[in-house]
């Protein structure tokens, strides 16, 4: 017979299954990112600002996809066949990163076309994979204990950070290789990386396959995440499916093709962040035209909505960890750590190595303040985040103002920096995730999952938009001297190059103008960082201002 434990004081063995499950997939995803932008640049001989701006759209999508596997899940195929299915797409897909890495010296053009394949493949399985485990979580515990989900999400999203932090020690150390004497960097050992990332893949998939039957149950110990019922199947207490009329998704079509032509040719995005951007407002649109929908489901919904586009600012700061804090950290950066030369790639892993050690204190946290009902709203949660990487990056930028052309950052600022994101994160992020699964409607529970993801899609997107205008680091500097040219005069145009002193910039990856954001021209690393000082500053004191009008339309929910 199956069965499931869960007391009043203890969490169901499922949540530990799932646990597993999403560390050793997050071990596959953050294993790959730890180097993907360095393999980009370094391998495959790709521009700086051109790789943030592709590492931005692969996040974007990767956070797109969940829409259409929360579709098929929920209509079709079930939690738990979508999330094997999304398993083995991923481990595939680094197979193919793995191959582009071990082919690039004899084949460039077809290392960048296994480079493309990869990221197509790991997108679809992402998107299959995500939603539909995380909304399984919610479904482990009975009504009466729905206000341990905080706490439950916290600890999932540890499980999260656990195979993120294994995989940022241990993808860097055998795949970000330089040499101890010469500093050159060894670019055919980028493949380890992503050899281990595909290993790791397979394991969560067969911890998931084996275990899911007997541990990943219901309270009343029935499977969860199993194929959706027919229609005839239903019984007369289960909940209705969501109904679209056939006006509704024409329309939501209409729409999608309308946003992308105005995301595309009035606001100058590329047609995969305008996609992005599109499909998270479609989506959101169509599911408030289901008919069944009760007035205080639709409040809820509204509130998951604006809670998404707030936490739009929160991750496009904090992805630039995988572009331009990596490149900060390679180019311009003292990693002296403790007497240890960290790999560029490795220092964020104080992020995931914080999340661990910081993720059960906010649970107790959470739980002593709801048990003397001093909690905050999971709203006020949330913009404490957006304040607290506003103020992670605040420090940063004035510790970078002094340094110069030459001046390298010590490495202890960019630990602070993911210290105080890594407490804004817990803020935000799993409160985010819980707050899905107590305000979605049933019937609407993965396709909200994955208008939640959007919101992640679109945030990488903007951070990838972001990334790309990091102005010129210490390294550019230094390389145009040994090429005999004044880079400063040339970014100040005070210097008109020569053909072939353009050239020989265009060859070494040198920009030989400032960025500009929004109007702005960024001169230098201080005013890169204010932007987000300013973006998710301005953002956590409109969510803070507006939490009253939300609570009210949580109706009860906290």
């Amino acid at each position: 017979m199956t069965t499931t434990t869960t007391s009043s004081s203890s969490h169901p063995k499922g949540l530990w299954v799932l646990f597993g499950t999403e560390m050793w997939e997050r071990f596959n995803f953050y294993g790959m990112r730890a180097v993907l932008t360095l393999f980009m640049v370094n391998s495959l001989m790709m521009k700086e600002s051109n790789v943030a701006l592709i590492y931005g759209g692969f996040l974007g999508l990767c956070y797109l996809t969940p829409m259409l596997g929360g579709f098929v899940s929920d209509r079709y195929l079930g939690n738990r066949n979508c999330i094997m299915l999304g398993g083995v797409l991923m481990a595939i897909g680094q197979t193919f990163l793995f191959a582009s890495a071990t082919s690039f010296s004899a084949n460039l053009p077809l290392a960048k076309t296994l480079m493309w394949v990869a990221l197509g493949i790991i997108i679809l399985g992402n998107g299959f994979f995500k939603p539909n485990i995380s909304s399984m979580v919610g479904s482990l515990y009975p009504a009466e204990q729905k206000s341990k989900l905080d706490s439950a999400f916290t600890i999932f999203y540890m499980g999260i950070n656990l195979g993120a932090l294994l995989s940022q020690y241990l993808c860097p150390l055998i795949g970000d290789v330089k040499d101890p004497i010469t500093g050159v960097r060894d670019v055919f050992a980028f493949k380890w990386a992503f050899l281990a990332a595909a290993i790791a893949m397979v394991l969560g998939t067969l911890i998931f396959y084996f275990l899911k039957d007997k541990y990943v149950v219901d309270p009343s110990g029935k499977a969860i995440g199993a194929k959706p019922k027919k229609a005839s199947e239903l019984a007369a207490d289960d909940e209705i499916q969501a109904k679209f009329t056939s006006t509704s998704l024409i329309s939501s079509v209409f729409a999608f093709g309308v946003l992308i032509c105005l995301m595309y040719f009035v606001f100058d995005q590329n047609i995969i962040y305008s996609i992005i951007y599109s499909s998270g407002i479609t989506l959101a649109g169509l599911i408030l035209t289901d008919k069944s929908l009760t007035k205080v489901e639709t409040q809820r919904i509204w509130v998951i909505y604006i809670i998404s586009f707030f936490v739009i600012f929160f991750w496009a700061a904090f992805e630039q960890a995988g572009s331009s804090l990596t490149f900060i950290a390679d180019n311009q950066c003292d990693r002296n750590f403790l007497g240890w030369e960290i790999p560029p790639s490795m220092v964020q892993i104080f992020n995931g190595l914080f999340v661990v050690i910081l993720a059960f204190p906010f649970s107790f946290v959470w739980d002593n303040l709801r048990k003397r009902n001093a909690e905050p709203i999971s709203p006020v949660k949330q913009a404490i985040g957006l304040a607290l990487i506003s103020l992670s990056y605040l420090i940063i930028a004035n510790n970078v103002s002094g340094l110069g052309n030459s001046g390298l950052l010590a490495v202890k600022w960019l630990v602070l920096l993911y210290f105080i994101q890594t407490c804004g994160e817990l803020c935000l992020s799993p409160i985010g995730l819980s707050l899905v699964g107590k305000l979605a409607p049933k019937r609407f529970a993965s396709l909200l999952y994955g208008v939640f993801f959007l919101s992640n899609a679109s945030g990488y997107a903007l951070a990838g938009t972001l990334g790309s205008i990091l102005p010129a680091t210490g390294d550019k500097f230094k390389k145009a001297d040994e090429l005999g040219i004044d880079l400063q005069g040339v970014l100040d145009k005070t210097v008109a190059p020569s053909a072939e002193q353009l050239s020989l910039l265009t060859k070494n990856q040198i920009p030989t103008a400032y960025p500009e954001f929004a109007g702005f021209t960024i001169h230098n690393l201080q005013e890169f960082f204010m932007v987000f000082v300013i973006l998710c500053g301005v953002a956590a004191l409109i969510l803070l201002a507006i939490s009253p009008i939300l609570k009210r339309m949580m109706h009860g929910v906290r």
